[in-house]
């Protein structure tokens, strides 16, 4: 089955996931020639638009590398991966579900930024054997965007993966995921405004400044855009972690027969997937040792959620 989504193109598949693109990278990408074209205009061995369409393919992949960091991880702790998207400022990994516990989110946000830092180690190291040249400039440049990628995404706001961790850090220490989610989402909106902030103080007369306040621009919306969708979503996964099918069932009834079996002790989002896995108007709600403690209904579960929207 395809997991290709509306405005995306497919170009092939890594590790067992479909790996999309948005038009929008083109742009972003004859962008980012147009920007960094002007760095290798000294150089008489090659075109330097030539040597900046190399140098933004090759970030591309370091962003590939990124994500697919995220897709292992995901799959270590048995989640499904649908595809990655690559797109206009980075690449989005499509994972099914949320993260179970705070060390899982971490796990599974970490890894990426771990990744661009072991790109940027790595290129560093060929810049030392390639010692001077043209081809040792390109592998430079492509160490230092990935250590600022890393670094960019350590920042603990959300949408960015640092936002992630922090997330995971507060629902650690406060049990509640949707109080870290809140204010990672706070802060990415803040960083939004800052990027937006600092381009226009430090644009300059040349040349490159528009193509620079439009990047700016178009991050900052992405950290905006995606903040505030947190921010959305924020009073929905709190709303969903308060479903506790042991509190929901009605206890001592009977279950109809050929009843599906929950156990009484899933919650939040576990409980959801366990009833979307076996559809069905009642379940037989059971204890750890198979004894069986009462019944839950489809119903109760949606009115118990809907009452808390109250």
């Amino acid at each position: 089955m395809s997991s290709q989504r509306p405005g995306t193109w497919r170009i092939g598949r890594v590790v067992g996931v479909d790996v999309l693109i948005k038009p929008s990278l083109l742009l972003m990408g004859a962008a980012l020639v147009l920007l960094f074209a002007p760095r290798w205009e000294d150089r008489s061995d090659a075109s330097p638009y030539l040597l900046a369409t190399i140098f933004v393919i090759a970030l591309y992949v370091s962003v590939l590398v990124h994500e697919i960091a995220h897709v292992l991880a995901a799959r270590a702790y048995r989640m499904r991966v649908d595809s990655v998207t690559l797109h206009l400022l980075g690449g989005e990994t499509v994972i099914q579900g949320e993260s179970r516990t705070p060390v899982q989110e971490l796990v599974t946000a970490v890894v990426g930024p771990l990744a661009s830092l072991a790109i940027a180690a790595g290129a560093f190291a060929g810049v030392d054997a390639l010692g001077y040249g043209t081809t040792a400039d390109v592998v430079w440049s492509i160490a230092w965007v990935n250590l600022l990628v890393a670094g960019f995404n350590m920042l603990p706001g959300l949408p960015l993966d640092g936002g992630r961790v922090f997330r995971a850090i507060v629902w650690q220490v406060t049990g509640r995921e949707d109080v870290g989610v809140r204010i990672a989402a706070w802060i990415g909106r803040a960083a939004a405004v800052a990027v937006v902030v600092v381009a226009v103080l430090t644009r300059g007369d040349t040349r490159d400044t528009t193509i620079n306040l439009l990047i700016a621009a178009l991050v900052a919306w992405f950290l905006w855009e995606g903040a505030s969708d947190a921010l959305r979503n924020a009073g929905r996964t709190a709303r969903i972690n308060q479903l506790v099918a042991r509190d929901i069932g009605f206890t001592g009834a009977t279950p109809p027969p050929g009843a599906p079996r929950l156990s009484a002790d899933l919650r939040g989002s576990d409980l959801l997937r366990a009833m979307a896995a076996h559809p069905a108007e009642a379940y037989a709600l059971v204890e750890q040792d198979g004894s069986v403690l009462g019944v839950l209904t489809s119903r109760a579960v949606d009115e118990t959620y809907r009452a808390s929207r109250r």
